[in-house]
């Protein structure tokens, strides 16, 4: 069995060489929980919005824009690390046949 630890692709585990990358990397971290603080601040604007507080409803929403925008921003700067790194490690390993990536 050749000695795979450098390889960023788990092929023993999954067919998909990008299984669960944004959950499993600690990196995306930041950028899930301001998505998820996002949500929290949309549903909060739109409440207030319900509520009769337009102030309050805008500024929420607009919260709710930066943080989702930015979240999402930070996870596909990081997935995108994660491909050139894959691209880099087959430039470096030629004898490994290369799988495109199906993310």
């Amino acid at each position: 069995m050749p000695d795979n630890s450098r390889d960023p692709v788990d092929h023993s585990r999954t067919a998909r060489q990008h299984a669960g990358e944004t959950m499993k990397a600690g990196v995306n971290a930041p950028g899930l929980i301001a998505t998820g603080v996002g949500v929290v601040a949309f549903f909060f604007g739109l409440a207030a919005f319900a509520t009769g507080e337009p102030v309050f409803g805008t500024i929420g929403v607009v919260l709710a824009v930066l943080l989702i925008g930015g979240g999402m921003a930070l996870v596909v700067k990081n997935h995108r690390k994660a491909h050139d790194r894959q691209k880099d490690w087959h430039r470096d390993h030629p004898e490994v046949p290369y799988e495109p990536p199906t993310s």
